[in-house]
C-alpha cells in the first residue's frame, strides 16, 4: 500500500505571526539545500534540508536557520529551532506573515 505524497501543509503549523515547520536535517552535506518533502518511518511529513555545517556547538542549527530564512524571505533572526536542537528531526519556527512564508517555501517542497 502506497502512502500519499507529503505536501508542505502536512509538515507545517500556521500560527498568528509565524509558521512552525517539521524539518529533517542532514549535516555535513556537500552544499546547503532543501531537498523537498518526505515521510519518515512513522508517517510524519517533513521538509528535507541538507547543510554543510557539522552537528557541533549548534553549527548545523544555525546553518538550517540561515537556509530557511533565505528560502522564506525573512531575516535570519526570524528563524529559530524550537524543538530537537540535538536531533536530526527539528521543529523550526519562522516569524513573519504565514501566507508569504508558505508561498515562498511551496516551490521548494516538491516530493522527492
Amino acid at each position: 500500500m502506497m502512502s500519499t505524497p507529503p505536501a508542505l501543509a502536512d509538515a507545517i503549523q500556521i500560527l498568528d505571526c509565524a509558521v512552525r515547520l517539521k524539518v529533517r536535517v542532514t549535516p555535513k552535506a556537500d552544499r546547503d539545500r532543501i531537498d523537498g518533502m518526505m515521510r519518515i518511518a512513522d508517517g510524519t511529513a517533513v521538509l528535507k534540508a541538507r547543510v554543510r555545517a557539522v552537528p557541533e556547538n549548534g553549527a548545523a542549527n544555525k546553518a538550517v536557520s540561515k537556509l530557511l530564512a533565505k528560502s522564506a524571505g525573512v531575516a535570519k533572526s526570524g528563524v529559530k529551532v524550537v524543538s530537537g536542537p540535538a536531533s536530526r528531526l527539528k521543529i523550526v519556527e519562522i516569524s513573519g506573515d504565514p501566507k508569504s512564508i508558505c508561498s515562498a517555501l511551496a516551490p521548494l517542497c516538491t516530493t522527492k
